[in-house]
């Protein structure tokens, strides 16, 4: 059987623009009537996702397959890295995890990857008719050359041209795109099939003498610069993108009824290993909410309402609350009568007590939660991934009993209720989260929790700013977005080139 062909995509440094970019070119392919598969055998990110089969894998590999109009499977990431300190992360092959390693352990571990890697980029080469494939980092990190799974091995076990994407908004990028083409060997090199300039500003024709420059020193091609493209609303990889220009995903026109411009105040907790931080995007993108992220007790002064999202480091992030004040704030907050709501690790937290008897979060032992909620979580080495949806099981003050909630667990920990807290849904596996007597302090374990229009709609009810339904259309706009993108990209880049480089007829 026919391999598919590929093309991969590699930058000069992180966050030069390639999952935005592979995410672009797939649209572009798929209007024109390819069915395309994203591929990125190794991913770091606390930002991830469980497939249908509940298979957990990077949410830009999701967000890439949205944009190919394809489901997402775990194919399409096999290898993820979710940081849980400065030096280790926990490691999960083709969606499950395998291990928490530190950075020399993996060093040595993860060239034995490559058969799991191999397997599942052959996988999508038979399913589909083209491949788009995301580097990682730099192919120039010279240090990691023996050990790569990521970069140029990749596009030598693919058989991929490369194409180098170099980001002019950070500066220097001839010089990045020039350095890196001399660090590469050179066969490394030669696989190296044209060069593009992503993130510019300004007038084109100011570029010209540095672009002539560059195509003659590199010896390739300039396939395009891409412009900075404003508000383009399409969810980013990782919590970096917090420091930005804000994460909401899905701009949204609707008004409040009668007109009212008051916002709810939704103070969500920036903690240190945030995990899956798009699951606020929502409440950002719903002109009811005023959604900042926060990392100071100060910044909880003005909450309405306050959120504690999930975390990779459960015990760690607890530990940085009570140092850092914020718990002691969210407690007071609390007491005051400010609605509290937790997702998944940030639900952990505010229960009695965190125990991690084997160790699975970090150190082995036992830390004192917020006592928000009259629950226990207890570690174990078992993980649950897999998609879920569910209703409120009783009527409170901040949830409507029968609301729809559609979402996604991953976690490790098996937490109980006690006497003063009840289930907060009724899902096809059961029972899952837990509310306070008062319902002013919930939480759940479902990633995109706040996804659901029903959800905002009682949250801006109890606050007494309720908004005409349907809120948003996020599938329209998610299509609208990336749309957007592929025109951008369709102006910018010689897309006739691109298609002869990967062999594409």
């Amino acid at each position: 059987m026919r391999l598919a062909p590929t093309l991969m995509i590699q930058g000069t440094a992180s966050h030069a623009g390639k999952s935005l970019l592979v995410a672009g070119l797939a649209r572009i392919m798929a209007q024109d009537g390819l069915s395309v598969a994203p591929f990125k055998s190794q991913n770091m990110s606390l930002n991830s996702f469980a497939d249908a089969d509940g298979g957990e894998m990077g949410r830009a590999q999701v967000v890439q397959a949205e944009a190919a109009g394809v489901e997402p499977r775990v194919d399409m990431n096999p290898v993820l890295l979710k940081p849980t300190t400065d030096t280790g992360a926990q490691v999960v092959v083709q969606g499950r995890p395998v291990g928490t390693m530190d950075a020399r352990t993996y060093h040595d571990y993860r060239s034995g990857l490559l058969d799991a890697v191999s397997e599942s980029l052959e996988r999508l080469r038979r399913d589909f008719e083209v491949v788009l494939i995301e580097g990682a980092g730099s192919p120039a990190e010279i240090n990691f050359r023996g050990s790569d799974i990521a970069n140029m091995k990749v596009a030598e076990i693919a058989d991929a041209p490369v194409l180098l994407v170099g980001d002019i908004e950070r500066g220097g990028v001839f010089a990045a795109l020039v350095g890196t083409m001399e660090l590469l060997d050179a066969e490394d090199r030669q696989r190296v099939q044209g060069l593009i300039i992503n993130k510019f500003r300004g007038d084109r024709s100011i570029l010209d003498p540095g672009l002539d420059f560059l195509e003659s020193r590199c010896q390739k091609p300039l396939l395009g610069v891409v412009p900075y493209i404003e508000g383009l609303r399409i969810e980013e990889e990782d919590s970096v993108a917090l420091g930005e220009a804000g994460s909401a995903v899905w701009p949204s026109d609707v008004r409040r009824a009668g007109g009212d411009d008051q916002q709810v105040r939704v103070r969500v907790v920036r903690l240190p290993r945030i995990a899956n931080f798009t699951d606020c995007d929502a409440l950002a993108a719903c002109p009811g909410f005023d959604v900042q992220y926060v990392e100071q007790p100060a910044g909880l002064a003005d909450a309405d309402l306050v959120v504690v999202p999930g975390t990779k480091s459960t015990v760690a992030d607890l530990r940085f609350l009570w140092s850092s004040g914020l718990a002691a704030e969210i407690v007071r907050r609390s007491r005051a009568g400010t609605p509290v709501i937790g997702i998944c690790g940030g639900y952990q937290m505010l229960g009695r007590e965190v125990q991690d008897p084997h160790g699975v979060d970090g150190g082995a032992g036992t830390i004192r939660g917020l006592g928000l909620l009259d629950i226990e979580t207890v570690f174990e080495p078992a993980k649950a991934t897999r998609q879920a949806r569910g209703r409120v099981k009783g009527a409170t003050p901040l949830m409507r009993a029968g609301t729809r909630v559609r979402g996604y667990e991953i976690h490790m920990g098996r937490t109980q209720l006690g006497p003063q807290a009840q289930p907060l849904l009724d899902t096809a596996f059961g029972e899952d989260g837990a509310v306070r007597p008062d319902g002013l302090v919930l939480g759940s374990y479902l990633h995109g929790f706040f996804d659901s229009d029903e959800v905002l709609a009682s949250l801006l009810e109890y606050f007494g700013c309720p908004l005409e339904l349907p809120l948003l259309d996020r599938e329209a706009a998610r299509e609208h977005q990336y749309d957007r993108l592929a025109r951008e990209l369709r102006r910018s880049l010689d897309m006739e080139k691109i298609y002869a480089i990967a062999g594409i007829g």
